[in-house]
């Protein structure tokens, strides 16, 4: 690659193998605001275990929340949500356990969310906050 062909990637948003992470990081800072905005309390972010990782832990009241973020930056691919597959609830589920051994939390109220993030343009985004999702 050439010095002037470098991508950053935060001027460039796509789903290219330069992009993704960004895009999944961008991703998940929304989230974090839209999840806050609605009064959830974010616990952690990024926890990793078995290989897995649970994107964001929050409560939504005494509810304790595992919340999965897929981003986009279109649709060629199917929307952000789909990429959430039976495979992937389950190793969700796995490290959701793990989480709560680890922590000593025992059997607490709890439940799976997913947000769907899909990036349209510089400035504009479409969230759509699955409740229960699985």
């Amino acid at each position: 690659m050439e010095e002037d062909e470098i991508i950053r990637p935060d001027e460039r948003m796509t789903e290219d193998k330069y992009s993704g992470h960004v895009l999944g990081k961008k991703g998940e800072e929304l989230a974090v605001d839209h999840l806050q905005k609605k009064g959830y309390r974010i616990v952690e972010r990024g926890y990793r275990l078995f290989r897995g990782e649970l994107d964001i832990i929050a409560y939504d009241g005494a509810t304790l929340v595992f919340v999965e973020v897929k981003t986009r930056a279109g649709t060629e691919f199917g929307l952000p949500e789909e990429a959430v597959t039976p495979a992937k609830q389950n190793q969700i589920k796995r490290v959701a356990r793990g989480y709560l051994m680890e922590r000593g939390l025992g059997d607490p109220d709890c439940r799976f969310d997913v947000l769907s993030i899909l990036i349209k343009g510089d400035d504009g985004q479409v969230i759509t906050h699955f409740r229960d999702a699985f």
